[in-house]
Formats: structure tokens, sequence, C-alpha cells
């Protein structure tokens, strides 16, 4: 999808009827500024729109075809809501599901339509919830129809104020690392594996500046990483660490870490999830993929920020050599831990990966990412990602770019009287307590390996990988959550 900035609106392509989108403010019907469009094509239009009960709220739009001199022109009124930047987003990703397999190939957005200029960062954020609403993943698709295959392949943004190029450029960026973590997250997981993983992003970032390093499980045994390797050794597919590192700031350690679980299909091993439903595990890689489409992003609009991020990629599997109930690890902290249920797999991972990373590059701040529990789900649906920190600070920080970015957290408690649900009676500690506070005792097992006086926080982004209806940026499917929260926390917090 191309966005295109123009002064005047471009004449209309040869052959193709032109399709104008008006931006209109909520409640102002009354106050748009129609342009060249005479009274009769004005009253067809507003006609058009009261029958339909349209008032401008975000994301509505309203349909006329009015006469233009000798040409017809396909009018959508396009409501912009009471005109914050979530309501241009709303709207941008509305129209592109209105227009995207429409046969309309390109459009024009007027936004001198409304009262007054908008502001530059909301129109950046129309254009980009435009762009992210049109991705899809149809590679494995032999027998589309032609009225189902996408045609909208321009947008053209006229009335447009000083600064939303400028703007848009960085929130493009963003866009790139959010499709990267969307088509990770899509992958079947016989084409996504740790080492494919590690493959596909190394191709996708060449030349954006990422120093890539990469351990193998030889590298991983010899630094005693025997929680990750645990999960692994069902599977026929090697575990990898990928290391991403962007420098911004110039040499020296960086300020933050992400860190991201990399399941890259999970079948819960020898604690074998139920089968229907399983197909969908090949997301439980979404942490990982946010990570990678963070990094992407970081280097795509040349963050001035020190960043490192890594991803423990494994595949969890039920084997002869798999992990059982009942196995004590050993991780790299050194800490040992009793294995009660082989898919309580994700900590695993990220214990041994949040140790390495302080070991290595000694962050003074770590944020992990993982679709860790179900529970979450249960505690919060599909509308918020959960949040967990050592620090109030890092909190308020993490929740105020969720808000700002789309991407919404809700922190949850941390204390001694969870912590002390996961004790084992032969073990450091058991990977999983009772039922009860399931996504809590989940992040007080990871907040053990966090070392003294190190910034942390864990989300658990279970519900909000993948989702079973459209929203406003994203169609079914992966939705690409977390790379907007980590751009816009990184921004605010660590570049300056």
């Amino acid at each position: 999808m191309q966005i295109q900035f123009s002064a005047t609106r471009p004449a209309p392509m040869p052959g193709a009827m032109p399709v104008l989108a008006l931006a209109v403010e909520k409640d102002g019907l009354d106050r748009i500024n129609f342009g060249a469009f005479d009274a009769a094509a004005q009253r067809l239009a507003l006609g058009a729109a009261r029958a339909a009960r349209f008032d401008g709220e975000a994301g509505a739009i309203a349909e006329a075809f009015v006469a233009l001199g000798d040409a017809v022109v396909q009018v959508l009124l396009l409501g912009v809501g009471p005109g914050a930047e979530t309501d241009y987003e709303r709207a941008g990703g509305a129209l592109t599901a209105r227009l995207l397999t429409s046969g309309t190939e390109a459009v024009v957005v007027d936004f001198s339509s409304l009262g007054g200029a908008p502001a530059a960062t909301s129109v950046a954020r129309f254009a980009a919830a435009a762009v992210q609403r049109s991705w899809r993943i149809d590679m494995y698709r032999t027998k589309l129809a032609e009225k189902a295959k996408p045609t909208l392949s321009s947008i053209t943004l006229v009335g447009a104020p000083e600064g939303a190029e400028a703007a848009w450029h960085a929130q493009h960026a963003v866009t790139m690392g959010l499709n990267l973590t969307r088509t990770l997250v899509a992958l079947p997981p016989n084409i996504l594996y740790p080492v494919s993983f590690v493959e596909r992003f190394r191709a996708d970032v060449e030349g954006l500046g990422l120093e890539i390093s990469v351990l193998g499980e030889a590298e991983m045994a010899a630094l005693g990483m025997g929680a990750l390797l645990g999960v692994s050794q069902g599977s026929v597919r090697d575990a990898q660490l990928l290391v991403i590192k962007w420098s911004g700031k110039g040499a020296g350690d960086p300020d933050l870490a992400l860190v991201g679980k990399g399941v890259t299909f999970d079948t819960g091993g020898i604690s074998l999830k139920p089968g229907p439903g399983m197909e969908d595990m090949k997301w439980d890689m979404g942490g990982a993929g946010a990570v990678a489409g963070a990094m992407k992003a970081l280097a795509l609009r040349k963050a001035k920020a020190n960043v490192v991020g890594v991803c423990g990629l494994v595949e969890n599997m039920p084997d002869a050599n798999a992990q059982r109930p009942g196995d004590i690890v050993t991780s790299m902290s050194g800490q040992t831990i009793e294995i009660l249920n082989t898919d309580a797999e994700g900590r695993l991972v990220l214990c041994d990966a949040i140790t390495w990373v302080q070991k290595n590059h000694r962050p003074k701040t770590i944020v992990d990412l993982a679709t860790l529990t179900g529970a979450m789900i249960i505690a919060l649906g599909n509308e918020h990602g959960g949040m967990f920190a050592n620090d109030d600070g890092l909190a308020d920080q993490l929740l105020a770019a969720g808000k700002a970015s789309g991407d919404l957290l809700w922190r949850f408690p941390l204390s001694d009287a969870y912590n002390k649900l996961i004790d084992s009676p032969i073990a450091d500690m058991k990977n999983v307590g009772p039922r009860g506070a399931g996504s809590i005792t989940a992040a007080q097992f990871i907040q053990r390996f966090v070392d003294k006086g190190v910034r942390w926080a864990h989300l658990d982004i279970a519900g909000m990988v993948w989702a079973d209806k459209p929203g406003a940026t994203f169609d079914k499917g992966a939705t690409g959550y977390g790379v907007r929260l980590l751009d816009r926390f990184v921004g605010d917090n660590f570049e300056g």
C-alpha cells in the first residue's frame, strides 16, 4: 500500500471512476467543505448520509455517487469522530476495510473538508492504520476468487497539515515492523520453526544496521541453559537464542533489553494439550515475534537508543526424549526447577534468556513479552495485555505507552504471598503453582531470575497476538500486538 501526500486533489486515473473520501468530524455534516461539487451533488451526498444515519462517528462511512462536471465520482463521507488520534486510526482502518477488495485501486482522502486542520500526528496515525489494515497472508491460497483479491494499492492524502508527512515516515517504520511480526505469527509451524525464524528475520532486516548473533544448542548447553533446552529436547528442531542489537546512541551497553518467548509450536509436551484448537499454538511465539518487529521498527526509524532484543526460540513436542513431569532441571542462573507441567514451558525459556542477557549486556531495564498463560485470557479477554512490574515508574511508563499506541495494558500484583506458591519441597522452585492466580505465579517465577537493581516488567500477551474478529488496524488473525507498544515505550523513555 502506497501513501502519498498532495496539496490538491490529483486528476483521476484514466478509465477508473474517481473515489474521493471526505473527512467528517462528529456531528459535522453541516460543516463539510465539498470544494468543487455543485449544490445538487452536495444535496445527494448529504441525503445519502442522513438516510444511513451517518453522524461522523469515527470509522463510519456513507457512500454516494455524484456528478462532477462530466464525470461521476464515488464519494465516501468518512467519520473521524471528535478528532483524537485513535479516532483517525479507526477511520483509516475502516477506509481500507471498505475498499481493499472492492475493485478500487486508488482513493483520495481530503482533510480540507473539515472545519479546521487536523493534527499532523493524527493524519500520520490515519495513514498507518490504513496500511496496517491492508496486511494479509495469501501465499498459501491457490484458488482465491478474483473478487476476494486485494485491489486497493494507493491512498493520496490531501489537505494534511505541515509535519504530517514526516510523522508518517516514523509511523511507516512501525508499520513495517508490525507486518514482519504478523507474518512470523501467521506462518504455519512446518514453515516457521526456530532455525527458519532466524533465517527469515536475517533476510528481512538485511542492511538496516542491526547486529545479529545466534546461539545454538551446543553453545546454550555449554552455558548451562538447562531450562530452555529442557523444553526443546522433545523436538527434532534445534533451539536457537536470537540476539538482535541496535546501537542508536553509539557504543556501550544497551539501556533496555526486550526478551521474547518464541515457542514456534506448543503441543504442551508430555502434558499434552487437548486436540481441538491446538493448531492455534503456532502463535505461541508471539512475544518473540513482537520483539523482532519492534527491533526492525527501531532500526528503520534510526531510533537514538541502545536496545538489545533476545528471542528464545524452541518447539515443545512430545517424544521419547521429551521432558517429563517430575524432572528437575538446572537453569543458567544455577537455580533448580521441578517440572510439574511441561505445558508451563514459556517461563522456562524466558528465565534462561533473561539470565543470559543480564550476564552479557547488563541492561538496566528488561521487558519480557510472552503468550504465557491461558489464565490471562480468562482475566482480560482480548482487550488488554497483562503487565507485572517490580518498579512503579516502569509500570507507569508502559501503561502510558500502551494507551498512546493503542496496545493496551492492565497491571497485576506481585507479592511474597504469591511467590511462596511456587516453592518446591525438593528444588528451588516448581514451574507451576496452584490453579488460582496462574498468571501471577508465572510472573513470580520469572521475577526470581531478575538481578537485584534491574527494573523489570513482564507482559503476558496471550489474549492479544491473535484475533477471531477484525479490529481497527487488523483483520482476523495475527494482530502484531506489542510492536507499537514497544516502539512508543522506547521513543518516550529512552530517546532524548
